[in-house]
């Protein structure tokens, strides 16, 4: 018998092991590695290495799962980078730059580290819990076979864990009305999303877009005149995220509460390295 999960426990592991993963983004190491198969875009590369365990899908297909990105945005390159390059010489090209982030963030000593295999078992045995059903890149990139180096099984696993999570998150979103600008905007709002130049510079809205989304957020009462949520916007993203842990909660049950706990301070142990190594921009997040 395992200990019952303290509160939020699951969400706290989540919030260290998914930037490691998120690394991958915002390495010059991809970049590098996709305009060496011919994808020299950075937009296009994004698209590509999340969406090639789909395999060569159209642009519907990326817009639905990525869900806050524009449409326009992802048809400027969706399928174009398939004619590029193939799903598989992207998802091999995308395991080198993981590869290179990794080492470059971490450093030889951690990557060989006993804890970093640690982690790495951790993680996978947590994603053995982890459901198909209902989320399409979590279950595209279950079929994806598991890195033999710890260092990259462990990003392999922090990987499924982040699209098991965010494929749920999509469905409570659209429950919740949130269309994908009030889903930047609230998020934004809080404080803990992407600053509104990175939002609208990545994912393809304008600032007209922008200001649409505020309109109707504080029709619904969600925003106040300042940008700020108000009561019941706060308690909306609150909602929002205890229905998004309550769905993703089978893998950190199935790890135990001593497992998630291990996890989350070997996985946090990493991710201050990698951050203190300029892992991502300084001003990325906020509401400015």
């Amino acid at each position: 018998m395992t200990s019952p999960l303290p509160e939020r426990a699951g969400r706290r592991c989540h919030n260290v092991l998914n930037p490691l993963h998120s690394t991958l983004y915002f390495s010059p190491d991809l970049a590098r590695e996709l305009a060496g198969v011919g994808i020299d875009d950075n937009r296009g590369a994004y698209f590509a290495a999340r969406s090639a365990a789909l395999g060569a899908v159209g642009p519907g297909t990326v817009t639905a799962t990525f869900y806050n990105f524009s449409h326009d945005l992802v048809a400027k390159h969706v399928p174009e980078v398939w004619r590029t390059a193939s799903p598989e010489t992207v998802l091999a090209a995308r395991l080198r730059a993981a590869d290179a982030t990794l080492r470059r963030l971490l450093g030889e000593e951690l990557i060989a580290a006993e804890e970093t295999a640690e982690a790495a078992g951790l993680a996978l045995r947590a994603t053995e819990a982890c459901a198909r059903t209902a989320r399409p890149l979590y279950a595209a990139h279950a079929d994806l076979p598991v890195p033999d180096e710890p260092h990259l099984a462990l990003w392999h696993a922090a990987t499924l864990l982040r699209e098991h999570r965010g494929d749920g998150h999509l469905a409570v979103l659209l429950a919740a009305g949130l269309d994908p600008v009030e889903a930047l905007v609230t998020h934004t709002a809080t404080g803990k999303g992407m600053a509104p130049k990175w939002a609208l510079g990545t994912r393809g809205w304008s600032r007209e877009d922008w200001t649409a989304a505020q309109a109707r957020l504080r029709e619904r009462g969600l925003l106040d005149e300042a940008g700020e949520l108000t009561e019941a916007g706060v308690a909306l993203r609150r909602q929002i995220e205890a229905e998004t842990d309550r769905i993703d909660l089978a893998p950190y049950t199935h790890l135990g509460a001593a497992g998630v706990e291990r996890l989350t301070e070997i996985a946090k142990g990493l991710l201050f390295t990698a951050l203190g190594n300029g892992a991502f921009p300084e001003d990325m997040i906020g509401k400015e």
